[in-house]
């Protein structure tokens, strides 16, 4: 099997995320009590024996650094290989939902050229799967053709933004449109030679501007494209609405099994922290603890991170809160997203909804 490298993306943005997104790039949102939203898609290449992945960043690159440092807990701390910090462009996107322009691959051109990999497999930060893309390598080997999609069939009345794919009877990619449902959902990952990629690079390099996926979609006529589907389960996180249902879908044994099998590690950053604490009297439902909270309220439905503490009193519904959150006595959440450090006055009740979950800034003082 020829070799295969990674190029991760990060360099996008969006405005529906609200406050959590003010100082750090969306693919570096916290998820699931400790994890970041990019370790599934840099876990996926690891577990894919992908030794070679290169992260294309924002200019605000801070919290990635922090947060993935030399690639250790990767594995892709080597000599050879390993993970490669690439500059993004800082000019923005064409349109808010593109995650991969094409000014981006060509301003790091030289980690493609250089790559010891016949396969460039490139893909976003932000879904949510776990997935071994040895088969779909495999099959694009197989196929012969220079670009393989991985798209996911949607369930009826699904809807997100992003590109859907008509395929005919073999799998072929005949169509691309955007928008908001459709039937056979892009998945922000793609299979490409890397000879097709650099050629791809020079004809259309005055189109720079534009996501590679809409070059592709106008000129499919020009380029032969198959697809692999996936099956799995994939958690969508394009706002707060999709963030909130993606994080408490953690909360289904089912939904944990398929994201965290023993074979497939989901990687990140690793934190020396003691176990959470329930002291007598706390209540805890169905929610997700992480290491070093300490718990004396009433938790239900719940994403908790790191070092939280709710004190006595305290009840707290539906919610997300992220590393080092207090929520003081008497304090009542529900459909809350607190980033860290936020601080819950006693007695104060804050409320949201499923559809509009309300989200409170770091270091803020409620």
């Amino acid at each position: 099997m020829n070799r295969t490298i990674g190029l991760l993306t990060a360099n996008y943005s969006t405005s529906g995320f609200g406050t959590l997104t003010e100082k750090r790039p969306p693919a570096c949102i916290p998820f699931g009590g400790r994890y970041r939203l990019m370790d599934f898609a840099l876990s996926n290449m690891v577990n894919s024996r992908i030794s070679t992945v290169g992260l294309v960043t924002p200019y605000y690159y801070r919290s990635i650094m922090d947060h993935v440092g030399a690639g250790k807990e990767w594995g892709l701390d080597k000599k050879e290989g390993g993970l490669f910090i690439l500059p993004g462009t800082v000019f923005g996107l064409k349109e808010e939902n593109a995650h991969l322009l094409l000014r981006d691959i060509i301003h790091n051109s030289n980690y493609l050229a250089r790559g010891d990999g016949d396969y460039i497999l490139v893909s976003g930060c932000s879904l949510v799967y776990n997935m071994d893309y040895q088969p779909m390598i495999a099959k694009h080997e197989l196929q012969g053709w220079p670009i393989t999609i991985l798209y996911r069939k949607t369930k009826h009345g699904e809807k997100h933004r992003g590109y859907y794919l008509t395929l005919d009877e073999n799998g072929t990619v005949t169509g691309i449109q955007q928008g908001k449902e459709g039937e056979n959902l892009f998945m922000d990952c793609f299979l490409i030679d890397k000879s097709f990629l650099l050629r791809f690079m020079r004809d259309f390099r005055a189109l720079g501007y534009m996501d590679f996926m809409d070059i592709v979609r106008q000129n499919l006529d020009m380029i032969k494209v198959n697809s692999w589907r996936f099956d799995g389960y994939v958690g969508y996180t394009d706002g707060l609405e999709d963030y909130m249902r993606s994080s408490l879908d953690l909360l289904n044994p089912e939904v944990q099994q398929e994201l965290f099998p023993a074979d497939r590690q989901i990687r990140t950053k690793i934190h020396d922290t003691p176990p959470a604490s329930y002291v007598p009297g706390s209540v805890v439902k169905n929610s997700m603890m992480t290491a070093g909270s300490v718990i004396e309220g009433t938790v239900e439905n719940s994403i908790i991170f790191r070092n939280v503490r709710v004190e006595k009193g305290a009840v707290v519904r539906n919610c997300v809160l992220m590393e080092k959150c207090v929520i003081k006595a008497g304090a009542w959440l529900e459909y809350v997203v607190c980033d860290k450090n936020v601080t819950i006055s006693p007695s104060t009740c804050i409320t949201g909804s499923p559809e509009h979950p309300c989200v409170l800034a770091k270091d803020a003082v409620i």
